[in-house]
């Protein structure tokens, strides 16, 4: 006879799954509430603003009430409908929709959500609902821009977190797999709960991925190269030519701190280090230091001083060369900007030309990510940066991840927990998983000179070692690639940086978004891009005047910098052959450290 005890009895193993995740849970709960007790915080401070900007909303609709009358009549009117639909729908005819998902929204999905009248009821309330609450606060009248901002993005962020789809008794998928599986989707989601709660420390941090499936330098990060060169914050990479001669100018890649570098090399199919080696360009990258408390001093002059400025240095080191193209990512780009300023007003032209990927050089129009940006949740994110030295990655992830939130917080929500299935393994949420910080003082510096006051686009609105920054003396020609679906540097936004210049600037606008749109080779065939040789006065006259072409901007961006690289080329340098010896392999060990690794940078 089994014994009760055994794990093949049905049920036993459930059961011993339950207790385990009780125990965890427990330890999980009592040791967040030693930490309220000890940091005497609570989302009672209001840190975002949002209850007196909820306020502020409520008493302007109230004070109107034939405009609240008349939402709530449209509401009704809607279900009204939607009630009628039904009935014919189980009657065997086939109305139209009251309402229907958004083009691109990927949460409804399978076809119960069509097909069964049950979830077809449920998805239609939802999305009457959501429709008409937006709507509703939309139209209130006499709130500030900020005020409005606010509400309205945490009122979408309500909206997503309330989809049916996100509840396992209104999600179709989450019901058939629980009957399937017998409940085992549901314990094992359980349990990746608690394991993504322990890995945040109490706080949510959601696996996106496995990230067992990847390791720098073997299957991402592949691109073979050097480390030549580094300092407290940066090592600089110089990668294997991969043709026998190269123009004679290095290309050297500035990425953004806030993310790893190794976007632009995930895999030899998309890596665009490997591809413009394979151009001709002897390629250099910095990679950045991911920061601890011992670097909270560290300010944005420190970041050009021991990025850019020290890698022209080491450059010409380890080429002979003192003239260089450069590119820069994002936060990069914005540094890159900064630099080039710097050196014109020194009379230095060792940067011959740059090139721009979704950089925000003129802050104003920045979508949601405004909303974070208001003088109190400034000054308490300076309070928690000054307590610790600088900002947890997994803070900026979080933010930047309600931008997309049914994309990169609820739909593995679903996959993780209500299904209780793995991540899938893929390169790029590996990547993005892969958080770095802030030091404090830089960041500091960064949100408000830039995000707050704008004053980087204004001529001597900010000194950088000790040197007035004005881009309108910046005269070397430059690229900028912006993409239509971005999200945390808008086109049109990059678009009024780009006139910042007094040098010759190409602007070409590509598709999808920050990440997909940039990292888009030429063999993919994907997206398209845009491009307009004239000047417009603002980014929609030059969207209307723009000419679409096929394919990727990779192809567009060859011909601008050969054509800045004329002449013969010269044979190609590898590294160590010059001044500068190596000091390891790519991709470097300041890249491989992960926070969730619970390491410290050495």
């Amino acid at each position: 006879m089994t014994k009760p005890e055994d794990p093949s009895v049905p049920g036993t193993a459930l059961v011993e799954s339950y207790a385990e995740a009780a125990q965890r849970a427990a330890k999980l709960f009592a040791e967040f509430l030693g930490r309220q007790a000890e940091e005497q915080e609570s989302m009672a401070n209001d840190e975002f603003g949002i209850v007196k900007a909820f306020q502020e909303m409520s008493a302007k609709l109230l004070a109107d009430p034939a405009k609240l009358a008349t939402a709530q009549l449209n509401m009704m009117l809607d279900y009204a409908a939607l009630w009628q639909g039904t009935m014919l729908k189980l009657w065997g005819l086939t109305p139209k929709p009251v309402a229907e998902p958004a083009v691109g929204d990927k949460r409804f999905r399978s076809e119960d959500w069509q097909n069964n009248f049950l979830f077809d009821f449920i998805k239609q309330s939802y999305l009457i609902a959501a429709h008409r609450i937006h709507d509703a606060v939309d139209s209130v009248e006499g709130l500030d821009k900020d005020t409005r901002r606010k509400v309205g993005f945490f009122t979408r962020q309500a909206i997503d977190a309330m989809a049916p789809t996100n509840f396992l008794l209104t999600n179709p998928d989450a019901l058939r797999e629980t009957v399937k599986s017998g409940g085992q989707n549901l314990v094992k989601g359980f349990g990746a709960l608690l394991d993504d709660l322990e890995a945040g420390e109490g706080s949510l941090r959601i696996r996106m991925t496995d990230t067992k499936a990847f390791k720098l330098g073997e299957n991402v990060a592949t691109t073979p190269g050097k480390v030549v060169f580094q300092n407290d914050l940066m090592q600089l990479l110089q990668y294997e030519p991969a043709t026998e001669t190269v123009f004679r100018k290095p290309l050297l890649i500035i990425p953004p701190w806030i993310n790893k570098y190794y976007i632009l090399d995930l895999r030899p199919k998309n890596s665009f280090i490997k591809w413009a080696a394979e151009q001709g360009h002897t390629v250099f990258v910095i990679s950045w230091a991911n920061p601890d408390a011992r670097y909270a001093e560290k300010t944005f002059d420190d970041y050009m001083a021991e990025g850019p400025l020290a890698a022209l240095s080491a450059i010409e080191l380890a080429t002979g060369e003192s003239e260089i193209d450069a590119i820069g990512y994002c936060l990069g780009g914005t540094l890159l900007a900064a630099t080039l300023a710097y050196l014109a007003a020194k009379n230095d032209a060792r940067i011959a030309s740059a090139t721009f990927f979704a950089s925000l050089l003129d802050f104003r129009g920045v979508g949601d990510l405004e909303v974070f940006l208001d003088e109190s949740q400034i000054r308490n994110l300076e309070q928690r940066m000054e307590k610790r030295g600088y900002l947890e990655g997994s803070e900026m992830a979080s933010t930047f991840n309600m931008l997309r939130a049914n994309d990169l917080i609820w739909s593995f929500v679903i996959n993780n927990y209500l299904l209780g299935r793995e991540p899938f393994p893929f390169d790029l949420l590996y990547w993005n998983s892969d958080s770095t910080r802030m030091p404090y003082r830089m960041h500091s510096f960064y949100l408000r000179n830039m995000y707050q006051k704008n004053l980087l686009k204004e001529p001597g609105g900010i000194s950088l070692l000790g040197t007035p920054i004005d881009l309108s003396k910046i005269k070397v020609p430059a690229y900028f690639l912006s993409t239509v679906e971005d999200h945390i540097a808008p086109w049109r936004a990059c678009y009024s940086g780009s006139k910042l210049f007094s040098g010759p600037v190409r602007f070409v606008l590509g598709g999808s978004g920050h990440i997909a749109g940039v990292i888009n080779p030429p063999v993919d065939r994907k997206y398209g891009y845009f491009t307009n040789r004239k000047k417009a006065e603002d980014a929609e006259a030059w969207l209307q005047a723009a000419t679409k072409h096929e394919g990727s901007w990779w192809s567009d961006w060859k011909p601008w910098i050969d054509k800045l690289n004329p002449g013969e080329r010269v044979p190609a340098c590898k590294p160590g052959d010059h001044a500068l010896k190596v000091l390891e392999d790519a991709p470097g060990s300041y890249v491989s450290l992960r926070l969730d690794d619970g390491a410290s940078p050495s």
